[in-house]
């Protein structure tokens, strides 16, 4: 019984990865990731680009392209004096930097690779935004709340097992003192002296008493 095992196919899929969101402060420099998947080995011929698109249009423009080994980037566009290629090919990184950041540069920047034969696969796309400021990040207050809660708990742990402590040693003093006296008052106190008088006269009814009450000594 013979079986067919298909042929690979030339080309599979690439995933590409890029951040969701960055933020940047005025005049700052910022770092835009891009990364990729391929079941290949990196090829010679890897090749990524990078388009922007600005915020409130909807035209992209090319700004830069990794191809043959070396990097270019667009001379008539908005970051032609202003983006640096900083990423890594044979390890699959084709970041770029964009120097001095600016309101005007608002908008959605998308990373495409290619990895022949692996060429086909979907950009993937990072927002950048730029302050004046940093806004703190929903997490962080995420985390600050979470953080004072847990805090909050341990403190109650530690109050309520601090006053059962503290209850407990009380009683213990307590049950101590109490104990303490009832020994003292039993040590303290003069043993009660016993009359030994006679009580009857040395008649012959007392000498029968005494001898009835006498126990006898064998010699």
């Amino acid at each position: 019984l013979l079986t067919r095992t298909p042929f690979p196919p030339q080309s599979q899929a690439i995933v590409i990865y890029t951040g969701w969101e960055r933020h940047a402060l005025v005049g700052s420099d910022v770092r835009l990731s891009c990364s990729f998947f391929s079941w290949r080995w990196t090829s010679e011929d890897v090749t990524f680009s990078w388009s922007y698109r600005p915020d409130g249009s909807r035209d992209s423009i090319s700004i830069f392209h990794y191809t043959g080994g070396a990097p270019y980037v667009d001379n008539k566009g908005p970051f032609r004096d202003r983006l640096e290629f900083i990423g890594n090919p044979s390890r699959r990184d084709g970041s770029i930097l964009i120097k001095n950041v600016d309101y005007n540069d608002n908008g959605t920047f998308t990373c495409d690779a290619k990895n022949p034969p692996d060429i086909v696969g979907r950009p993937s796309s990072v927002r950048l935004l730029v302050f004046d400021k940093l806004p703190v990040q929903a997490g962080v207050i995420t985390g600050a709340i979470i953080g004072a809660v847990l805090g909050l708990l341990v403190l109650i742990v530690v109050i309520y097992y601090l006053m059962r402590f503290l209850v407990a040693r009380r009683v213990f003093n307590l049950s101590v003192s109490k104990h303490g006296k009832k020994g003292k008052g039993k040590e303290g106190s003069q043993p009660r002296q016993v009359s030994l008088r006679p009580t009857c006269r040395y008649t012959v009814a007392c000498f029968k008493t005494l001898k009835h009450n006498t126990p006898q000594l064998n010699l």
